[in-house]
C-alpha cells in the first residue's frame, strides 16, 4: 500500500543501475550518476523530445536513488514522467536564475500534473515549493506523493504538515473489486478518485 522508500531504492538498484552497469561496467551510486553526468549514457532515450508529459515530478535531487525508483514505478503504470536532471541534463538547479525558471515553467506547462515527492531532503529545496505553487495556479492539478520509510509504515491516510496539508495526495492501492493496484488521488481516507480520472479533470468524491 502506497510508496515506501525501501522498495523504491530496491527498484532503482535492481533495474536502473543493473542496466547502467551492463552498459558501462561501472559501479556507481545514484548521486555519483548525477555528479559525473553519467546519466547521459543511461537516459539518452529519455531526453525531452516529447512535448507532453503526464507527470512533472517535483523532488530533491539529493535523493536521486529514491527518485529513480519512483520513476521506474510510475513508468510501470504507463505514465510519461519529467525529471529535470534526466530530461534536461544541462539544467543546474543549484542556481536560481531566469534561464532555469523559464525551462521549468515550460516543462510544467508541457505536463498534465505535478507530483511533489516527500523525499528526505524536500524541505531543503528552494525549488519544490515554487514548482508546487506554480503548477497549482497554472493547471490546478498538483498533489503530494507521500513516501514512507518501510512497507509496514505505508498508509493510504496521509496528513501533510503546513502548506502540504492543503493539497490532495497520491497513493498506490488495490481497487475495491480487484487485487490489481492503481494510483489514487485522495483528499482524505474516504474521499478519493483514480489517478487517471483525476488527470482528465474529475474530482475526488466521498465513499462514505
Amino acid at each position: 500500500m502506497s510508496f515506501n522508500k525501501q522498495e523504491l531504492r530496491q527498484r532503482a538498484e535492481t533495474r536502473v543501475f543493473s542496466e547502467f552497469r551492463k552498459a558501462t561496467g561501472a559501479t556507481v551510486t545514484a548521486e555519483e550518476l548525477i555528479v559525473k553526468n553519467n546519466q547521459t549514457l543511461l537516459f539518452e532515450s529519455q531526453r525531452s523530445t516529447e512535448f507532453e508529459f503526464d507527470i512533472f515530478l517535483s523532488h530533491s535531487s539529493e535523493d536521486a536513488e529514491t527518485v529513480l525508483g519512483i520513476l521506474e514505478k510510475l513508468e510501470g503504470y504507463g505514465y510519461r514522467v519529467y525529471i529535470d536532471w534526466i530530461n534536461d541534463s544541462s539544467l543546474d538547479k543549484r542556481y536560481v536564475n531566469q534561464k532555469n525558471i523559464d525551462i521549468l515553467r515550460a516543462r510544467m506547462r508541457q505536463s498534465k500534473c505535478l507530483l511533489f515527492a516527500t523525499t528526505e531532503s524536500y524541505y531543503k529545496s528552494v525549488w519544490m515549493p515554487w514548482e508546487l505553487g506554480f503548477m497549482d495556479g497554472e493547471k490546478g492539478l498538483a498533489a503530494i506523493l507521500p513516501l514512507f520509510d518501510k512497507p509496514e509504515t505505508a498508509s493510504d491516510n496521509y496528513k501533510g504538515q503546513e502548506y502540504l496539508g492543503s493539497y490532495p495526495y497520491c497513493v498506490e492501492a488495490q481497487g475495491q473489486t480487484t487485487t490489481k493496484n492503481f494510483l489514487w488521488i485522495c483528499e482524505t481516507h474516504d474521499t478519493y478518485i483514480r489517478f487517471d480520472k483525476w488527470l482528465n479533470g474529475d474530482k475526488p468524491y466521498s465513499r462514505k
